[in-house]
């Protein structure tokens, strides 16, 4: 079985040559293939001579290239079989492979390479609470995110909700006493009132915890839903399963860091230290952007005897997908080689990995073989479709997908409005966001409001997401969440008086600030042009707070910065992410360096620095290493060599 390895990037002599060499590599090319593969390469839109092949006719060895316009290669379409397993229709390899092995294969498929180094790994950063050993990190923490997550939530049979708490969370507000004395509990810690809840002999059985740890999670309380578990456990109130033990991880790992939560598990009962909890594990690894830890708990799994399941190779994609594409063909590989099929989510993150490469064909090519392997788009894929074809320009083909999305009646489909609102604002369709509110105003919820604020702000109409925001006010108490909706519109708008107003408006109101509205905050600045002013605040909230800002919140400063070739204020910034345990990634780095080249300066030493840091450049770093490096060579410097 395959490995995932964590190895450095620079661990061989050829792999530091690509880095001083560039110009001057070669473009190797494939031989010795068998007929079958043949015929499938010449189905492909790009010549053989165009792409970097190392492959051999009875088996299979993933290896590193050093063609250079491979470093940032995406994926080639997923290819399918008629049973509906998965063809590794990715015959070449950028960089360095993560999973060292060898496959024996009779016929391989190849498609068009169509990438794109000009684009980055977009970021969808989770709100996460601090791992630096504080367990009250996250009891203020009940600003919710309002960001689309791109990792896919850990399975959660632990969260062993009863049938009734179910339904009532689908269909109406989800109550529990217990929940609300804990959430009203003063000071950080709620032994108190769950000893008081005891002693007046209230009932604690399953279902009443299991309902209150479900509320608490959805308010993003980890730090009191930790204390809850603990407690049930330290006085006996609950005969802890395997689940019950995975939930600790869980909360273990938002609220004290991944350390911790790995030590835990050496404490549980091996009876119960199942794959559920390295499944737990793993997806708080993907959450935190972890690859060397994701790497290695999902190779311990396989070490303990669990198969590799579609799940965990789920998680590694939505991970790769954020930070190295490039390994994304060796997850497929992998699945392809244990015979696992894959799942819609599969398909939801290949699609949106060809969409971020402007790859509108092999991204409609990966939706006929989800088709073709009885699998339908559901609503997630297809919003993820129109949003690529709206980047794309393809407008035509975007509102076709939006009509089929809402069908005859939209009144059947509640919950669809949500989805819709921002789609049709991307579109530029006023009309049409104006009928599905006027449609939804009524019975809005609050998510429903939400999308409505967010798709007036995309269309520049501040007047009409401050009235839905004062209606929604009449309904909800002004929460952080809900505010940093409107700031986010201000923010766009560029209305700092405005946003001035509504931050001690939320104060006011004891609004919980949080890293989303520190990230409205921060934007809201940023677009008035008073840079050094958001990061003075970023700076005192991280101070006075020991919640975590999110990464584009620095990313937003440190760009800002790099355009002015302020390369003290970048270097500054860019410390103080990495002080924030944020993993480097290659987007840190090209701004950086592009802060170095707007003030015309030398980076000396940047070479070093992404060695240490495991960063492998692509184009777009090829390129501006050329441009910072001190001791590059030019024409007339060399007369005088």
């Amino acid at each position: 079985m395959a490995e995932i390895s964590s190895t450095s990037l620079y661990s061989s002599s050829r792999q530091r040559r690509v880095l001083t060499r560039v110009q001057q590599l070669p473009s190797f090319t494939a031989s010795r293939l068998r007929y079958q593969t043949m015929w499938a390469l010449r189905r492909a839109s790009i010549p053989l001579r165009n792409r970097g092949f190392n492959l051999r006719a009875s088996c299979v060895k993933l290896a590193r290239t050093t063609s250079v316009e491979q470093h940032s290669a995406i994926p080639e379409s997923l290819g399918v079989t008629n049973d509906g397993n998965l063809l590794p229709n990715v015959c070449y390899h950028s960089g360095f492979t993560s999973l060292n092995f060898t496959v024996s294969r009779r016929e391989l498929s190849s498609s068009s390479i169509n990438e794109n180094d000009d684009l980055e790994d977009g970021f969808s950063e989770l709100e996460e609470p601090s791992a630096d050993g504080n367990e009250n990190a996250s009891l203020s923490s009940s600003e919710e995110s309002d960001s689309d997550s791109d990792s896919e939530d850990v399975d959660e049979p632990f969260n062993e909700i009863n049938e009734q708490a179910q339904n009532k969370g689908r269909h109406g507000r989800v109550e529990s006493e217990l929940a609300q004395e804990i959430m009203n509990a003063p000071g950080l810690s709620i032994y108190l009132v769950l000893d008081k809840w005891v002693d007046e002999g209230k009932e604690l059985n399953r279902q009443e915890i299991s309902l209150a740890m479900f509320i608490l999670r959805q308010c993003k309380m980890y730090g009191r839903a930790l204390q809850l578990s603990e407690w049930l456990e330290s006085k006996k109130q609950l005969d802890f399963i395997e689940r019950d033990y995975a939930s600790r991880v869980d909360l273990i790992a938002k609220v004290r860091g991944l350390q911790k939560a790995e030590v835990y598990i050496e404490s549980v009962p091996k009876s119960s230290r199942g794959e559920i909890i390295y499944r737990t594990l793993l997806a708080n690894c993907v959450n935190q952007n972890d690859i060397k830890k994701a790497e290695e708990i999902f190779n311990k799994m396989k070490d303990l005897g669990f198969s590799v399941s579609v799940f965990a190779c789920n998680q590694l994609l939505y991970l790769y997908k954020r930070q190295d594409k490039k390994k994304i063909a060796d997850v497929l590989l992998l699945m392809e080689n244990e015979n696992i099929k894959p799942s819609p989510r599969t398909y939801e993150i290949l699609i949106d990995v060809k969409g971020q490469s402007r790859d509108i064909d092999g991204m409609d090519q990966i939706v006929e073989r989800m088709k073709a392997g009885g699998i339908e788009p559901d609503i997630h894929v297809q919003a993820v479709l129109v949003r690529h074809y709206i980047a794309a320009e393809l407008q035509d083909k975007a509102e076709t997908l939006l009509k089929e999305m809402e069908g005859e009646d939209l009144n059947q489909n509640r919950w669809m409005y949500r989805i819709l609102l921002p789609l049709y604002a991307n579109l530029g369709k006023v009309d049409d966001v104006r009928r599905i509110w006027k449609v939804c105003e009524t019975k809005a919820r609050l998510q429903d409001c939400l999308a409505a604020i967010e798709a007036w702000g995309k269309l520049n109409k501040v007047d009409e997401a401050e009235e839905v925001f004062e209606q929604m006010l009449k309904r909800w108490k002004l929460s952080s969440k809900t505010g940093s909706a409107l700031l986010k519109v201000y923010a766009d708008n560029k209305m700092l008086m405005k946003g001035k107003d509504l931050i001690r408006r939320m104060a006011d109101s004891g609004c919980r600030i949080g890293p989303w509205t520190w990230d409205a905050i921060v934007k809201l600045y940023v677009q008035a042009g008073e840079v050094e002013k958001a990061d003075l605040i970023l700076h005192k909230a991280t101070q006075q707070s020991p919640m975590k800002p999110i990464f584009s919140t620095y990313l937003t400063i440190l760009e800002q910065y790099a355009k002015r070739g302020d390369v003290h204020n970048s270097e500054k910034i860019f410390l103080r992410m990495k002080q924030a345990d944020f993993s480097s990634r290659g987007k840190m780095y090209q701004v950086l360096m592009q802060a170095y080249i707007n003030a015309k300066l030398p980076a000396y030493g940047i070479r070093d620095r992404m060695k240490a840091d495991n960063i492998f450049p692509n184009r777009n770093l090829l390129n501006q290493l050329v441009l910072v490096d001190g001791f590059r060579k030019n024409p007339i410097s060399e007369l005088f060599d």
